[in-house]
């Protein structure tokens, strides 16, 4: 079969997926809707198989975005990485049993951030592998990711409406302090990303104020649980790209995951000083009158 993917599609759908995958409007649902809006019919139809050149050419845009990630938090992650050093030392003088105590007051802050990390994996890793696929095939339609984008609008504005009433005069958590079942219940959340529309970046962060983490931590949590998800997920489907699957695409693939990893580094960037300050509220209204003009323009 001729694969038709061109240049141009590659740079703009790479951009779109740096972009919208940290943005809290979702990666998924733009990724469905820009190719049916500028009319790329070799994408859209694509997109519900289950075999095709267009889902090879995603996995190479969320290795790209993934790189972008970890470049932006390279200091981070070479601190936690350090951390499980040498909490594995500590662990082999005072017994294993010092891995998992989050209450530990000796526990070193930066390996409790990536045991939690790890932990908010967990839910999401397994749901996305036996749901995924199915999920994919079933929503990946224009009409079906519209809806789901209004639906990720309301998400965000009741989510900031809930934590501006109920949690004015209540004294914000940190990282420090979040538990084991704050980081599983903010990292369940990204489960609701799996349908084409919901943003992962979003559910995350507004599980995360409700767990009464303020927006800045919310966000960096986010963009930090965000990493390894998508570097995993890209990694284990890449070797299709080696297949007969990337066969026209290959080249394609590598300037959209480029084009990815700058959008991703330049957003991450943005959106941790936006987050110091403002709130999800733009997000909301930006993905409730995007989805309703979708759904009016695909029903």
């Amino acid at each position: 079969m001729h694969v038709t993917l061109t240049y141009f599609q590659a740079v703009v759908m790479g951009l779109v997926q740096g972009i919208t995958e940290l943005f809290p409007i979702s990666s998924l649902g733009h990724g469905v809707l820009v190719p049916a809006l500028f009319g790329w019919h070799n994408l859209v139809s694509s997109q519900t198989a289950s075999q095709s050149f267009f889902l090879v050419f995603l996995v190479g845009l969320h290795v790209g975005t993934a790189v972008g990630l970890i470049i932006f938090y390279r200091r981070t992650w070479a601190q936690l990485l350090s951390s499980l050093g040498r909490q594995l030392s500590k662990a082999r003088a005072d017994g294993a049993p010092s891995l998992w105590q989050l209450r530990d007051p000796e526990m070193d802050p930066r390996y409790r951030l990536l045991l939690l990390l790890a932990i908010g994996s967990i839910p999401v890793g397994i749901a996305g592998l036996f749901l995924e696929h199915a999920l994919r095939i079933l929503f990946a339609k224009p009409l079906a990711a519209a809806i789901f984008l209004t639906l990720n609008g309301v998400i965000l504005l009741v989510g900031e409406g809930l934590v501006r009433t109920h949690g004015r005069h209540v004294m914000h958590r940190t990282l420090d302090t979040t538990g084991v079942r704050g980081a599983l219940a903010i990292g369940s959340s990204q489960i609701l990303a799996l349908l084409a529309g919901i943003s992962r970046s979003g559910v995350t962060i507004v599980s995360g104020l409700l767990a009464q983490l303020d927006h800045e931590e919310a966000a960096n949590f986010s963009f930090l649980l965000a990493t390894p998800v998508i570097l995993v997920a890209g990694l284990y489907k890449l070797p299709s790209l080696m297949g007969s699957l990337g066969n026209g695409v290959r080249t394609q693939t590598l300037v959209g995951a480029l084009c990815a990893m700058v959008a991703a580094y330049v957003a991450v960037r943005f959106l941790t000083k936006w987050f110091a300050t403002k709130t999800l509220r733009p997000f909301g209204i930006y993905c409730l009158v995007a989805g309703i003009l979708c759904v009016a323009r695909f029903a």
